[in-house]
């Protein structure tokens, strides 16, 4: 079953007379629990369609539709929750609170929605990630690894339907980064979420089902092709 798709995504910088294209007219589909690598070189677009995916930017023509409606037909206040409800997101970059320890981190998305957190998906993230004993830990007291893995736990703390990840494995060293590739899938499987992940490693990419290789804005190969 389809989850989430694109038709004709294009986003566009620059003015009329010197337009830069980021992304040309770009369609695809997402099987609901698949596990899809979007790779190609540095300003082939890749960033700018996961971006444009997950509602984290507006195109400059074409649709996203997530359960068959268009993300850009919500208001900014109304794609903000959806974003916050139904997609998880991990940066190379972590970006966790530093002043707030993993378990506060992990706990940010459910109370900043105003909603009681699952104790129970919680914990079972936390002993899937294997961070028990780094919970009352500020990340600057902890491994990149470490911090990715918090990362991953707080990303699926709302039970997202999708995960978006932008180079999870980038800040990381070989052995670190598949074995945070490897967490990701393994949750993903178990939990049946939709992962989405930009790469420029093509080995990371290669773990993926499918792959999807960007150049110039446009796809250039893609392994799994399904219909719209």
């Amino acid at each position: 079953m389809n989850i989430i798709s694109c038709e004709n995504l294009t986003k566009t910088y620059g003015s009329a007379a010197a337009p830069v294209h980021a992304l040309q007219d770009v369609s695809l589909t997402f099987e609901q629990g698949s596990f899809t690598a979007i790779t190609g070189k540095s300003g082939s677009g890749k960033s700018t369609l996961l971006h444009l995916l997950s509602g984290l930017d507006r195109p400059t023509s074409g649709e996203v539709i997530y359960q068959g409606k268009n993300l850009f037909s919500y208001n900014d206040n109304q794609l903000s929750v959806l974003r916050r409800r139904r997609f998880g997101f991990v940066f190379q970059s972590y970006n966790l609170v530093r002043e707030l320890t993993a378990q506060e981190n992990i706990l940010l998305p459910v109370m900043l929605d105003g909603r009681k957190p699952d104790e129970a998906h919680i914990g079972h993230l936390i002993e899937l990630l294997g961070i028990e004993d780094r919970l009352s830990h500020l990340p600057g007291a902890m491994s990149g690894g470490q911090q990715q893995r918090v990362c991953i736990a707080r990303a699926l703390s709302n039970k997202p339907a999708i995960l978006f990840a932008d180079e999870p494995t980038g800040n990381l060293d070989g052995k670190t980064g598949r074995e945070v590739l490897s967490l990701m899938r393994t949750v993903g499987k178990e939990l049946g979420i939709t992962l989405i992940m930009v790469t420029h490693d093509l080995g990371v990419a290669e773990q993926a089902e499918r792959v999807i290789r960007l150049e110039d804005g446009q796809v250039a190969e893609d392994s799994g092709a399904v219909s719209i």
